[in-house]
């Protein structure tokens, strides 16, 4: 993975979001914003992107998305659920068309047995009221889980919401 695929990817996500007339929005936790970066380092962006949230506390994800407190508590923020709803809250949030979401443990401290570290969570929402998630784990320091992280989420958008 690389900085270049990434931005080759969110030339192609651009480029089909213009096509279609849709906006995208995303919140991100353990990307920090990245995908948002990415997506806001082209070009005419601003027609396709207008707004994301990095969400990185438990308190930050309730406040801006509405993930339940019972949700972060049962199941953690680095769950399906977590990102179900945190996809959700920034579809509605943002008034778009599409929402991405990121949660994950990118490390190198903070990984569990159960949750070790490269394990992220992915949630992704549409207006039409279509979800999809999905989990991942990914190798390597910290910068290359955070951006196999952001290149999965663009890929993912891409595969399963505007090639269909």
């Amino acid at each position: 993975m690389s900085e270049k695929q990434l931005h080759q990817l969110s030339v192609l996500v651009g480029n089909k979001l213009k096509e279609k007339g849709l906006w995208i929005t995303c919140a991100e936790s353990c990307t920090g914003g990245w995908v948002a970066k990415a997506i806001t380092d082209i070009a005419g962006s601003s027609a396709w992107f207008d707004r994301g949230f990095i969400t990185y506390s438990n308190a930050s994800k309730h406040e801006l998305l509405g993930v339940s407190d019972g949700t972060l508590e049962e199941f953690g923020a680095v769950s399906e659920e977590a990102v179900r709803e945190m996809a959700k809250g920034a579809l509605h949030a943002a008034g778009a068309n599409l929402a991405l979401s990121i949660s994950g443990i990118a490390g190198p401290d903070g990984g569990t047995e159960q949750k070790p570290v490269g394990t992220v969570w992915f949630g992704f929402a549409n207006s039409e009221g279509r979800i999809f998630t999905s989990k991942q784990h990914f190798s390597g320091d910290r910068e290359s889980v955070r951006l196999q992280a952001a290149v999965f989420s663009l890929q993912t958008a891409l595969d399963e919401f505007l090639e269909k």
